[in-house]
């Protein structure tokens, strides 16, 4: 037991220095398009903007910053599916102009980021201060999740031992009352601690109204009303009849499943047919396992306690069963490709969390396998040996919740592959002529470059010939030429190009616009690894 504590302290110091030296949480949903594009110089004031995202968000923060620093909040928009439409400010100055923006993406997590365009031609760009999560509300916030998490999986879990496997020890109930009221209370402070974490501020920010609507607004808010029933109805249970407690327990058995499959970056992946019922199983198997190691532990003090661990024992493979297939389903769904278990943060969550399953299934086959025949057969000493594996076993189940409340900051890898495929983009503007470039994906490998060409006057460029030269000298790489061909909306296409390395790269356009006329571009574009 005590080495078992000792490792749970180990991740525990762990988990809280990752979350307090984390600069930045990082995004699940993806910004996959703009309009006007990030960089763009456009002829006269645009009547709407628009953001697309990877993934369904909310808006919780909008507004312009002007070439002169005036911000104005942009509180007229609409959502349609993935797209924010938002109304512009009429008159807008000319010059460049900085569309910031803060969503909730459909898993709870916030999502920042500026875009910038220009109006007319360039000017200084408006200097923004990052919004960033403090350290100490990651924290607050890991805290209030695995506090919810611990009541919903021992302490509705607990409860849901009656329903499945049998009566609760007298000597359980007030621990597991104390696990539903962990996560009664646990419930407001990850609640507001999600308001803080969507907005970026501080802790003193608490009492402000809008921290709890952002928070009502994230999908979070949905799992947080779902729970709070959930809990309530166990702890009921508790202090009701034989039959009416079995039936409320299987209710709030059911209600945490229903309370963790509404928001998360799991239940949030496509295809939602699959993920959502996936997280109620995964959910459900897995509080109906670790809720009942502490009725079990009682049970053993008590002259019956073998037949309900024979029940238990009877019973756990069907559970686990639906725990594997789920996990496994999902497992697949978040993480895409096997190498992703070892290279992001995501997947090393994972990959900890699946090290320590692997330990309890191991001495939850010991218990079975080994223990239960010989307290069955009544042999001295059997039932203390198996009341400390258990023991060691909840320890490990709270390392576990631990290391899963550590899910919310680290985006899985499937959302990491849709931002890596987002394109590179670049406006060049001068007064004879001006470019948007696009590469795509942009990051290294295989790229398509398309190119758009306008004249000095935002008006179509009737050229006929495009060049590219993209080179990187710092990386020793001399400009590697393309031809880039012509399609039929205009724009200039390249496919036949592979960026090796990432950075800032020189690209260089030789237009040819007529026998007598070549117009040169140049500017830098940064590639993501």
């Amino acid at each position: 037991m005590t080495r078992q504590l000792r490792l749970f302290l180990i991740l525990l110091g762990l988990a809280l220095a990752s979350l307090a030296t984390t600069g930045q949480a990082l995004a699940h949903a993806a910004l996959t398009k703009t309009v006007p594009a990030d960089g763009a110089v456009i002829a006269s004031a645009p009547s709407a903007f628009s953001l697309s995202f990877s993934e369904p968000v909310s808006p919780l923060v909008l507004r312009l910053i002007g070439p002169d620093g005036t911000s104005r909040p942009l509180t007229h928009f609409t959502l349609t599916d993935r797209t924010l439409a938002i109304a512009a400010p009429s008159a807008l100055a000319n010059g460049t102009h900085v569309l910031s923006w803060r969503v909730v993406s459909e898993d709870g997590h916030p999502v920042g980021g500026s875009v910038l365009f220009s109006v007319g031609a360039p000017s200084g760009a408006p200097d923004l201060a990052a919004s960033q999560t403090e350290p100490t509300v990651r924290v607050v916030l890991w805290l209030g999740k695995l506090g919810l998490l611990l009541g919903l999986a021992l302490g509705i879990g607990g409860v849901a031992f009656m329903a499945w496997v049998a009566p609760l020890p007298v000597a359980a109930r007030r621990p597991i009352a104390g696990f539903l009221l962990l996560g009664l209370l646990s419930l407001p402070v990850a609640f507001a601690a999600q308001g803080l974490d969507s907005l970026a501020l501080p802790l003193s920010g608490v009492l402000q109204l809008a921290v709890w609507k952002a928070a009502a607004a994230s999908s979070f808010g949905r799992t947080a009303l779902i729970a709070i029933l959930a809990l309530l109805v166990a702890l009921l249970a508790l202090f009701v009849p034989s039959r009416s407690g079995r039936l409320l327990a299987a209710l709030a058995w059911l209600g945490l499943g229903a309370a963790l499959a509404a928001s998360g970056h799991a239940s949030a992946a496509e295809p939602q047919l699959l993920t959502r019922p996936a997280v109620f199983l995964h959910a459900i198997g897995m509080a109906g396992w670790a809720g009942a190691l502490l009725p079990l532990a009682f049970a053993l003090r008590q002259a019956d306690g073998a037949q309900a661990l024979q029940r238990f024992s009877q019973r756990i493979p069907a559970l686990l069963l639906v725990i594997l297939l789920s996990g496994g389903a999902l497992a697949i769904v978040q993480v895409e490709r096997p190498q992703a278990l070892l290279t992001t943060p995501y997947g090393l969550v994972l990959t900890g969390k699946l090290v320590l399953v692997a330990a309890l299934i191991g001495l939850g086959a010991f218990n079975r396998y080994r223990l239960t025949e010989t307290v069955v057969s009544g042999l001295a000493g059997a039932r203390a040996l198996l009341t400390q594996i258990i023991a060691a076993e909840i320890v490990i189940i709270v390392a576990i919740l631990a290391v899963v409340a550590l899910w919310r900051f680290t985006p899985p890898p499937r959302a990491l592959a849709a931002a890596a495929a987002q394109p590179a983009s670049v406006h060049i503007h001068t007064d004879k002529a001006m470019a948007d470039i696009s590469v795509t994906p942009g990051r290294t490998g295989p790229v398509t470059i398309t190119v758009s060409l306008l004249d000095g006057a935002f008006g179509p460029l009737a050229a006929k010939e495009l060049r590219l030269a993209l080179s990187r000298p710092e990386a020793g790489i001399e400009p590697i030429e393309r031809q880039a061909i012509k399609q039929a909306d205009g724009s200039w296409q390249i496919g036949d190009l592979t960026l090796p390395v990432a950075g800032r790269w020189t690209v260089e356009l030789e237009i040819l616009v007529s026998d007598f006329e070549m117009t040169r571009l140049k500017e830098t574009l940064d590639i993501r690894p």
